[in-house]
């Protein structure tokens, strides 16, 4: 009976362990709030329609990476992006003008949510994000995803530790981003993804 005791225990102990380790207790939840998304969504899925996106897409990253030259966090990133509403909707329209659409350009700052999303050298948890939202005419077309804050668009893959490094984000943070085929990071990620969704039923509770 003891040895059984002694097993149990230590099975339970064992057990709270590789629990904890692969708790997000480094501020990997911290994922969510340090960072801004890109979501720029096509009209329809028109060849034409996915073509002009693109065009939006670079005209629209063009202007907001100016605008965030010089900001040091993902507070003063949004309200660089704030501050250049005007005129991010006007090099969005340009473009469709330019290009004979006469789509409605619509752009808003604010919390979406995101599934999983697979990035070159780097997954994102599926979760609530801050995000910059491009919706051209009605819509209803596939969409293109990126992350403004830390300026990972149009950053080479060799140059991204630095990015994330120079953002703000720790060694533990960039690993559970840049490490998920290994089994705690997976299991960081799911844990991540029900805290994130059950702060947003909160919000909006």
């Amino acid at each position: 009976m003891k040895v059984k005791v002694m097993v149990c225990m230590c099975v339970s102990i064992l057990a709270a362990f590789l629990f904890v380790s692969v708790l997000p207790i480094h501020g990997e939840e911290k994922i969510y709030s340090d960072m801004i998304r890109l979501h720029v969504i096509a009209a329809s899925d028109s060849e034409e329609d996915q073509a002009v996106k693109l065009l939006v897409r670079d005209a629209v990253l063009e202007v907001v990476e100016h605008s965030m030259k010089n900001v040091e966090s993902q507070e003063e990133a949004a309200a660089a992006i704030e501050a250049t509403h005007d005129e991010i909707c006007a090099a969005a329209k340009a473009v469709l003008e330019r290009e004979g659409f006469d789509y409605s350009v619509c752009a808003e700052l604010g919390l979406e949510n995101y599934p999983e999303r697979v990035y070159e050298g780097f997954t994102l948890p599926a979760g609530q994000y801050t995000s910059l939202r491009v919706i051209i005419g009605s819509g209803e077309g596939h969409n293109w995803w990126c992350v403004l804050y830390p300026p990972l668009c149009t950053t080479a893959a060799q140059e991204r530790e630095k990015v994330f490094i120079t953002a703000g984000f720790t060694d533990e943070q960039y690993k559970t981003i840049t490490e998920t085929g290994e089994v705690k990071y997976k299991v960081k990620f799911k844990i991540l993804e029900i805290l994130s969704d059950f702060f947003a039923r909160e919000k909006d509770s």
